[in-house]
């Protein structure tokens, strides 16, 4: 093996080798269990954050643990078609190549355009994913757009629109300006905004006063430009002020329409004036309010957010209404909804109908791609009736068929359930899968897998003109077929019927419902087993944390503060990092801002860590679905972590390559087991049974911490010590048995760490296997490591343990005395029970070796002793004689020096704690911690006065 750890010369071959050979792929035994994870799809225009690296550790954690137990195990590797940000991405490349706009290039021509760039540009998720050792079946890859996911999302069109589970409708949708689409609420970003209240009075209709005698109601709004849509004024039933007028009218200013004052439980008599102004076509609550009191719907924006010519008035179901008139006053006609607002604000002060203007905190929507003000709009869309859907799909939860890990995101999950709203799955896009949608000459709407179908179906004449559906589907609709488009449905394949039900879903909460939810009902209602009950599409939803900066901010490009898990693995250096963060913002101050942080953060850039320490460091901190603060220096230590168990092999294989290790031709000779090696063996024993359980249970923070502490603390820092001793004075036998534990070991810590850290274990593996003649190609297709009760003796670790007692006794007192390390010194044992008498005995090499003793004396009870440095494990008492040790004068000045330092400290705090005004106004918090300081400072005191009594006694 190489002198040092080179994650970079073992990573990308090792990669390379398992996936030419095809290890990565399901092994076919459907006699054996099988075992399934689907990849969340990420987008095709993306690359790969600190999140992905994540879920992507923890899935390739959780199908390396299972395929090493021999199960048929399939990770399904697929992207997203993502549909706004494609159109995006591309339609900026195609105006910066060539000046041209989509509309100018035609639909088929784009859409061709988009396909020509995911060949070229597709493939950066799966070089990175690749990097990160995932062990995907990409001979299986799936693309939400290829012609089996296509053919499957034709059927469920159809299908769910023949069970009358698909409609379509206007509706109040999150309409984007810019993109002139209907998006997702998870599209949306809320931003907190300073803003105004505006209050107006409007005039009351007929003569009619408000109980205290005036002729108008004030209403307040933070949209005085939405007033243009208002058909209804709501007041509280129970609010004295306004009782007497419900049932009457307004005159709505600039206009002579009359609308109504109702009452309403929206209207809040302790906000406001408690008059709410109702605009159902423009505010999601006011829609509901309108649907509630059948309040006509007036639209007043176009799709550009821009004030209409002519208003559209709908009824509080959809359809056009003459319940008002469509005018809209001249001077707001195709002004953009910033400038209406002005100008309606100046024209109702002119009118003497501005009351008073407030300050007030907004929360503004924007869409995450466009960058605009999001507005409620009314539109034709397509809707899917989710109620029915969602009752099977509570039921899965709520009788255990689908188990949520941590448990808490059942209730979030419920709670969606419980209030779900039709789901709004068309989009106003040209990339993505067309709505299987005809519509003739009068607007009758065909439904059917294409425009054949649809004639042959409905016994069409082919002079009927037939016009299809200009809209795409939401990319949620076609990922929420995901666990069984991507295994051959429709078609009802062999791989259907061996991997689904699929085992884990791996996933964040933000997207509980928009995908994971949806794909329970879309699952539940297309799959059944063969006694027609619906299938869930996972077993486990194992939700994690959001990877956070090291502030605790979420990571995002506008911030500036996104990792690479490729600079992680590699390394970058400062200025290439500031140049990949500060590069493409449009803000100069925030770049400015953002370069000051990087420097500042990563004076030096940052270091190669190579793929297994990142991934250590991500399972490590994988607690229960709690957001993680990145944290470098844990990055770093894991590195460490990687070293050592690099250089642990080098010793074991240094120890074992050259000779006779109870292996092969060697395997008839006698061998004997030292107390070390029977110890090691039984504490591995229990360390593969906790990490089992941690790994079963989908706790991967337990699991590396529980690997870290056996391989530092017990292996490297117990175990290979305790080696040395038996390799360079032991016989032949007791070498041999030496030798034999410490390689075999070693092949079960490797296999043990496999799951987690692929890449290095691989590289060790093959050298280790030379030794012990295993013959096996790769260790991720060698079995998991098993508990063997044989190997756990009791004993020996009773013994060993009492022996690693024994040794840091002495080596503290060689600290806190300043004795050199390889001073030798002479023991003596007092209240040494027999069984301490036996393991002095038996250990003796071990003691001599370990503790640098030269003899160990048993001291009679009663017996007198010379001045010594005193240890205690149990009743034994360990003697240390001081005489001719230490130079007396040096080291009581020494401790003299360290005892006026902890007195001055303890001074310091005994005082703090004996002033009353501090003690009754600081925090019960601060108090604790000071006396907690002082009890430590105390015991030091007096521990260094007992140091000094003794030298002194010298």
């Amino acid at each position: 093996m190489e002198k040092t750890y080179n994650p970079s010369a073992i990573e990308q071959k090792n990669y390379q080798d398992w996936e030419e050979k095809g290890y990565f792929k399901p092994h076919g035994d459907t006699s054996k269990e099988s075992y399934c994870i689907m990849i969340p799809p990420p987008n095709v225009t993306g690359s790969l954050h600190m999140g992905h690296a994540f879920q992507d550790t923890i899935m390739d954690t959780l199908i390396r643990y299972q395929r090493m137990q021999g199960k048929n195990t399939l990770w399904q590797m697929g992207t997203d078609h993502a549909g706004i940000a494609t159109q995006m991405v591309v339609e900026r490349k195609l105006f910066a190549e060539t000046g041209q706009t989509r509309k100018e290039l035609g639909r088929e021509t784009f859409i061709d355009k988009i396909w020509d760039w995911k060949a070229e540009s597709g493939g950066n998720i799966s070089k990175q994913m690749r990097r990160l050792g995932t062990s995907v079946d990409w001979d299986r890859e799936r693309f939400t757009m290829d012609a089996g996911l296509s053919e499957a999302v034709k059927k469920t069109f159809v299908d769910l629109f023949n069970d009358d589970l698909i409609y379509r409708g206007k509706r109040l949708v999150n309409w984007d300006p810019k993109l002139q689409t209907a998006i997702s609420d998870l599209e949306v970003e809320n931003k907190d905004v300073k803003g105004s209240m505006w209050h107006f009075r409007y005039p009351l209709a007929d003569g009619v006063l408000t109980a205290d005698g005036k002729d108008y109601i004030v209403v307040a709004t933070t949209r005085p430009e939405t007033m243009l849509g208002d058909t209804g004024v709501a007041v509280n039933k129970d609010d004295p002020r306004y009782q007497s007028i419900i049932g009457k009218f307004v005159k709505l200013p600039f206009t002579d329409r009359l609308i109504p004052i109702m009452s309403d439980e929206h209207a809040d008599m302790e906000k406001g004036t408690g008059c709410v102004k109702i605009t159902p076509a423009h505010d999601f609550n006011d829609y509901e309010v309108g649907k509630r009191n059948k309040l006509p719907m007036i639209n007043v924006l176009d799709f550009e957010a821009n004030i209409r010519t002519e208003a559209e008035v709908f009824n509080s179901n959809g359809e056009k209404s003459d319940d008002y008139a469509t005018d809209i006053p001249e001077q707001f006609q195709g002004l953009t909804r910033e400038a209406a607002r002005k100008l309606v604000v100046a024209e109702l002060e002119t009118l003497g109908l501005l009351d008073e203007i407030k300050p007030h905190d907004l929360t503004v929507p924007y869409g995450d791609r466009g960058g605009v003000v999001i507005e409620p709009m009314l539109t034709d869309q397509w809707y899917v009736r989710v109620a029915p859907l969602a009752k099977t799909a509570s039921e899965a939860v709520a009788n255990g068929d689908i188990k949520f890990v941590p448990q808490q995101y059942e209730n979030m999950y419920n709670s969606w359930m419980n209030d779900v709203q039709d789901w709004c799955i068309s989009r106003q896009l040209w990339w993505g899968h067309r709505i299987p949608a005809w519509y003739d000459e009068t607007g009758k709407v065909y439904v059917g897998h294409d425009e054949a179908a649809v004639r042959s179906e409905n016994n069409l004449d082919d002079s009927l003109v037939l016009t299809q559906d200009e809209d795409v589907l939401d990319t949620w609709f076609s990922s929420g077929l995901w666990t069984f488009s991507t295994l051959g449905w429709p078609q009802q394949t062999m791989d259907l019927k061996t991997f689904h039900s699929t085992d884990v879903l791996v996933t964040g909460f933000d997207i509980i419902f928009f995908w994971v939810a949806r794909m329970i009902m879309m699952t539940m209602h297309f799959m059944k087993d063969e006694n027609g009950k619906p299938q869930v599409p996972f077993k486990t939803v194992y939700v994690t944390g959001l990877i956070r900066d090291e502030n605790g901010d979420k990571m995002s490009k506008s911030k500036g503060n996104v990792l690479d898990p490729l600079d992680m693995i590699d390394g970058i250096d400062l200025e290439s990092l500031v140049t990949k963060r500060c590069g493409n913002m449009m803000q100069p101050q925030m770049a400015k801002k953002i370069e000051k942080q990087t420097r500042k953060a990563f004076e030096g850039g940052i270091e190669a860590h190579g793929t297994d320490a990142l991934r250590f460091t991500l399972a490590a901190m994988a607690s229960t679905g709690r957001d993680i603060n990145w944290d470098m220096n844990r990055l770093e230590g894991y590195r460490n972590f990687c070293n050592k168990l690099w250089n642990a092999s080098r010793y074991v294989l240094m120890s074992s390559e050259e000779n006779p290790s109870g292996f092969g031709a060697d395997a008839g000779n006698e061998m004997q087991l030292s107390l070390a090696d029977r110890w090691i063996q039984g504490q591995l024993q229990n360390t593969i049974a906790e990490y089992t359980h941690a790994l079963d249970t989908f706790r991967f923070d337990l699991a590396a911490n529980i690997l870290y502490e056996f391989t530092w603390s017990q292996f490297c820092g117990w175990y290979l010590e305790l080696t040395k001793p038996v390799l360079f004075k032991g016989s032949e036998a007791e070498q041999r048995g030496t030798r034999n534990t410490l390689i075999s070991v070693l092949e079960t810590l490797l296999r043990l760490a496999h799951p987690i850290m692929p890449f290095m274990t691989e590289e060790i593996w093959q050298r280790v296997k030379g030794v012990t003649g295993l013959g096996g190609e790769s260790i991720m297709l060698e079995s998991f490591p098993k508990v063997d009760e044989a190997l756990n003796d009791a004993q020996a670790v009773q013994d060993l343990e009492w022996v690693k007692q024994v040794i840091v006794a002495i080596r503290n007192i060689r600290g806190e005395m300043d004795i050199s390390p390889k001073t030798p010194l002479n023991l003596l044992a007092k209240n040494a029970s027999a069984e301490d008498q036996r393991r002095f005995a038996e250990n003796d090499a071990f003691l001599a070796a370990l503790a640098k003793l030269d003899s160990v004396t048993i001291v009679a009870t009663g017996e007198e002793t010379p001045v010594s440095a005193t240890a205690f494990v149990g009743e034994l008492e360990l003697l240390i004689p001081m005489a001719g040790l230490i130079d007396v004068d040096a080291e009581l000045a020494r401790l003299s020096k360290q005892l006026e330092k902890a007195d001055k400290e303890l001074g310091k705090i005994s005082g703090k704690l004996s002033n009353e005004r501090f003690v009754s106004n600081a925090p019960e918090a601060v108090i604790a911690k000071e006396r907690a300081k002082q009890a430590e400072l105390q015991t030091t005191c007096d521990k260094l006065n007992e140091q000094i009594a003794t030298i002194k006694a010298l």
